[in-house]
């Protein structure tokens, strides 16, 4: 199996760009995993919401064949506790999903055909944060879901 995280413009701090980094070097160990960073949408400022929403989409969904697990990333989504998290990802692992994709949509939320072609949502929590952070939150639970599986000390329980 093989997870991306699909997310909307770059990541500007320098902080969050080295605990991402950190973390996608940490999973490499464990799993085929990759970041796939759409730019932000051009004159975006001449859009109402739901045209940046609708373009977001366009970009996002050049991304994702027929075939893929898509999860949004979506603070209405289900939460798992961190073991929780592992064992969702051990499912998908042994139901034989090819690609999971999960996915940061824009500062406005995601438009209707993401939605229509998503199979899930999850909740990193009922917080809203920024999506910059959201990436590297995620990166880290995807990290902790890992060293859980496999038995390893990160995680504490």
């Amino acid at each position: 199996m093989k997870i991306s995280l699909i997310c909307i413009g770059k990541t500007d701090d320098s902080y969050l760009i080295e605990g991402i980094d950190s973390f996608q070097k940490r999973l490499k160990f464990y799993i085929n995993f990759k970041m796939i960073v759409i730019p932000d949408i051009k004159n975006s400022k001449n859009l109402s919401k739901e045209q940046q929403k609708a373009k977001e989409s366009e970009q996002i969904l050049k991304h994702i064949n027929s075939g893929d697990c898509v999860i949004l990333l979506d603070e209405r989504g289900k939460e798992y506790r961190s073991v929780e998290f592992a064992n969702f990802l051990s499912k998908k692992m042994l139901s034989s999903t090819q690609h999971l994709i999960f996915v940061i949509g824009g500062p406005y939320g995601f438009d209707a055909s993401i939605e229509d072609r998503s199979d899930a949502k999850l909740s990193l929590s009922k917080m809203t944060f920024s999506h910059q952070m959201v990436r590297l939150f995620f990166s880290e639970q995807l990290y902790r879901a890992f060293s859980i599986l496999k038995g390893e000390p990160y995680h504490h329980e």
